[in-house]
């Protein structure tokens, strides 16, 4: 399964920052999910961590206090002005591929979500695509608020 969530945003290239931290993942999410994430993490900018390794596994947390899945990071690459590739899994999901495309342009720059997953039971893809989309069109709508001030 895969689909794509795109927002034009009114953001400076400084605040790019902002879309690369846990911090930011997780005021994008709220108040439907949060995710841990160890301490050492939750400082470093994502554009920091490193890649082709497995970081640390992240509680997927409904409504900020349920546990629904577990979450283990891993970036294929990440770069500050661009985004990243991040190729993890869960015990929901064998395959999590998840894209941010950051382009900057003269006008609105774009953020642009690719999420590609696999479920270890095949036909739960059928329920939790829905669920995902709304999550990842739930976070662009919290974007676009946010960076629409």
């Amino acid at each position: 399964m895969k689909f794509e969530v795109s927002s034009n945003l009114k953001i400076s290239p400084e605040d790019v920052d902002g879309l690369l931290t846990m911090k930011g993942v997780n005021r994008e999410l709220s108040p439907l999910i949060r995710m841990t994430v160890p301490s050492e993490w939750s400082s470093k900018p994502i554009f920091e961590w490193p890649t082709g390794k497995v970081l640390f596994s992240s509680w997927i947390l409904l409504f900020g206090i349920l546990p629904i899945d577990r979450h283990t990071f891993f970036f294929n690459s990440v770069d500050r002005q661009r985004g990243f590739a991040e190729s993890s899994s869960s015990i929901t999901n064998k395959v999590w591929h998840h894209r941010r495309d950051i382009k900057i342009n003269e006008a609105l720059p774009q953020i642009t979500d690719t999420v590609e997953f696999q479920c270890r039971l095949p036909m739960l893809a059928y329920v939790l695509a829905p669920v995902y989309r709304f999550i990842f069109t739930h976070r662009h709508r919290v974007l676009r608020s946010y960076y629409h001030r």
